[in-house]
């Protein structure tokens, strides 16, 4: 479990520190998972922000990379955005077929899993969580860059900025679903609506007879040279690139348990909501920016008279500027939306990534961290998990979204495709094991849907895989077989473990005899009362063992002991080479050797401190002795505990003196290294 969750801070005596409680709220108890899930209105916004904000990125790629070729290019935008739009309403109609087979939030995982095979399933996965890193980096340079459009004087800070808002919405995303959707609802209806706006406004002054004129519509470009093949392959890029209006689909197939009841029915509303208004948006602004004339270059110093050392607007900027005028209150209500909407855009893989983790880790394919849900009843781990792989690509990249959307989009293809052949197999072995009347005629039509769909997508995944590969998809590439390979040694090791600590009918009980040994180091309160403990224990037998690594120190413990008159034995064990463990773990296995299989419970007194600091001055050797001790055959290990009157600021008390009572008020904690370590662990 993440340090910054827990499962139960609300016991006596445990409360969870204020910082924690600040950020992420109070724990919310298991009875109340049902109101959190999320009704449309609040669905649509966590799940379709990456899909929406798209429209602010993708027009401005598609017509960067056409702009290569010089201004005559631009001409193919129509028809490449036409496709792009045809493309979204296909993959938006297979998954409405694939959230209604399969709701349980598996997604195109589950799809390929129970269609495909395992092979393809990893692959599917891996693309998938690949995918949302990439999402998050992606949203959030955009967003970045929106707002340096609008304020050029942030640039030297953009790095910065970028891994603050990584933080900032994975701290909202921490506090759980309900919270993170009343934050984000309100930009992403922002969005919707000012956009919108200015789409209507923009296309009115063009029917008008005085259409909006972009700033960078005065700079001609120097465009490349380029042979027949290569205007072919540019435009497939400009394709590719535009295509990027689709990811966040598959998110609302992933997130169906989080909606309610009726869950499918949402879901499915929720989708063809969210690609209804993703193509309006995409649409129109990309017209508008034709008709405004907007110039944005991959390389700004080939726009002849632009100033190269300074950033390049953003298309949506421009757009803005030119139908509203720079400066205007309605730009910076669109800027500020588009912004907010470009950074909340992480948010849909702040929920996709850790619902699909949490599949993965209960199907044995990733850690089992994973599948639990911390205070806020949110699968916070995988958040974690995200946000810190986010925040070291865009390190890595610089925060620059011409280099990250490189990389964009190729996992999401490679599911859509996968997802998309995988209900082409779900619906013939419905048709072929015997559906009829209703159902068959609901199997044929998914698989004429799914069909269609499966043709179009492997068809942009070839082209996207062309077109990006050179330009640094091969990392992708590179990244979902080995992120795969991990996977299934995962699944293997859990099997394999799984298979060790199974019961059989070979399984026996031949312990004979139970015997009681505390560590001693210095004759001390805390060793007083783990003896206490051993002896309440009524063990067969009951020793102190010290190792001995000062002879000096020795004789002043048995001389304490006599003097006391301790009420257990002290054998004295030689550690020539000043460890601790290893003499004690040779001692346990020669006594057992010599007198039989014995249980024997060590008991080992530990000190509980109340400031972070104070861990740093103990040795904290009770605990590696305890590691060291589980590995040997037979042994219980008891850690008593002892806490530090510093411990009132974590358990509301002091502690209570030893004389009539036990100190720390806490019951010794019990471990056993007759259970596989790995156990343990889980």
């Amino acid at each position: 479990m993440s340090p910054l969750v827990a499962n139960d801070s609300r016991g006596e005596g445990a409360s969870s520190p204020a910082v924690k409680r600040w950020i992420l709220g109070e724990p919310l108890h298991t009875e109340q998972l049902d109101g959190q899930l999320l009704p449309k209105r609040r669905a649509l916004p966590i799940f379709a922000s990456d899909a929406l904000s798209s429209v602010a990125y993708a027009p401005q790629e598609l017509l960067m990379i056409l702009l290569t070729g010089g201004l005559a290019f631009l001409a193919f935008s129509p028809a490449v955005a036409a496709a792009v739009v045809v493309l979204l309403i296909v993959v938006v109609v297979s998954y409405r077929q694939l959230i209604k087979a399969y709701p349980s939030g598996g997604g195109d995982y589950e799809v390929a899993s129970k269609n495909l095979g395992e092979p393809a399933a990893v692959v599917v996965a891996s693309a998938l969580l690949v995918d949302y890193v990439l999402t998050v980096a992606v949203s959030i340079a955009s967003g970045v860059d929106n707002i340096i459009s609008a304020i050029p004087e942030l640039n030297p800070w953009r790095i910065e900025f970028a891994v603050g808002f990584v933080v900032l919405i994975m701290a909202v995303n921490l506090r759980g679903v309900r919270e993170s959707s009343k934050a984000f609802a309100i930009p992403t209806y922002v969005f919707i609506a000012s956009v919108a706006v200015m789409i209507v406004v923009g296309l009115a002054r063009v029917a008008l007879g005085d259409p909006p004129i972009a700033s960078s519509a005065e700079f001609a470009v120097q465009a490349e040279d380029l042979s027949q093949a290569a205007v072919i392959l540019l435009v497939l890029r400009a394709f590719s690139s535009g295509c990027s209006a689709l990811t966040g689909v598959e998110a609302v197939s992933n997130g169906v348990p989080a909606f309610r009841q009726p869950k499918v029915k949402n879901a499915q509303a929720t989708l063809t909501l969210m690609g209804g208004i993703a193509i309006l948006l995409f649409a129109g602004l990309t017209a508008l920016a034709l008709f405004a004339g907007v110039h944005y270059a991959e390389n700004p110093c080939n726009l002849i008279g632009f100033d190269c050392t300074t950033p390049q607007p953003s298309l949506m900027a421009q757009v803005a500027s030119a139908t509203f005028g720079m400066g205007s209150i309605p730009f910076f209500i669109i800027q500020a939306a588009t912004a907010c909407v470009l950074l909340l855009a992480a948010n849909t893989a702040f929920n996709g990534f850790p619902l699909l983790g949490a599949v993965l880790a209960r199907d044995g394919y990733a850690p089992k961290s994973l599948n639990t849900r911390g205070d806020r009843l949110v699968f916070s781990n995988g958040m974690i998990a995200l946000g810190l792989a986010a925040i070291v690509i865009l390190v890595i990249y610089q925060a620059s979204l011409t280099s990250l959307i490189q990389l964009y989009i190729i996992g999401v293809f490679v599911s859509f495709s996968l997802g998309q052949i995988g209900m082409i197999r779900h619906w013939r072995r419905a048709i072929r094991t015997g559906a009829s009347g209703a159902d068959l005629r609901a199997a044929r039509i998914g698989l004429a849907i799914n069909g269609a769909g499966a043709a179009l997508t492997v068809f942009v995944l070839v082209i996207v895989t062309i077109t990006k590969f050179t330009h640094g998809a091969w990392i992708v590439f590179l990244l979902i077989p080995i992120l795969a390979t991990l996977m299934i040694g995962v699944n293997r090791y859990y099997r394999d473990v799984e298979h060790e600590i199974e019961i059989d009918d070979t399984t026996h009980f031949g312990s004979q005899g139970d015997v009681a040994i505390v560590l001693v180091g210095r004759l001390q309160k805390p060793v007083v009362k783990a003896i206490d403990y051993a002896l309440a224990a009524k063990h067969d037998k009951t020793m102190a063992v010290h190792v001995s690594v000062d002879p000096e120190s020795t004789d002043h413990l048995q001389a304490e002991w006599q003097e006391h008159r301790m009420p257990v034995p002290l054998v004295i064990v030689d550690s020539p080479y000043r460890t601790f463990a290893h003499p004690v773990r040779e001692f346990i296995q020669a006594y057992r050797k010599k007198n039989g299989s014995a249980v024997i419970t060590v008991y080992l007194p530990q000190y509980i401190v109340g400031h972070w600091w104070e861990s740093f001055l103990h040795n904290r050797r009770a605990s590696r002795i305890a590691h060291d001790l589980m590995l040997v055959h037979g042994v219980t290990i008891t850690l008593v505990p002892w806490l530090l009157d510093s411990t009132e600021i974590v358990y509301g008390r002091r502690s209570r003196p030893l004389p009539g009572g036990d100190r720390s008020g806490l019951p010794p904690e019990t471990t056993s290294s007759r259970m596989p370590r790995r156990s343990l662990e889980e």
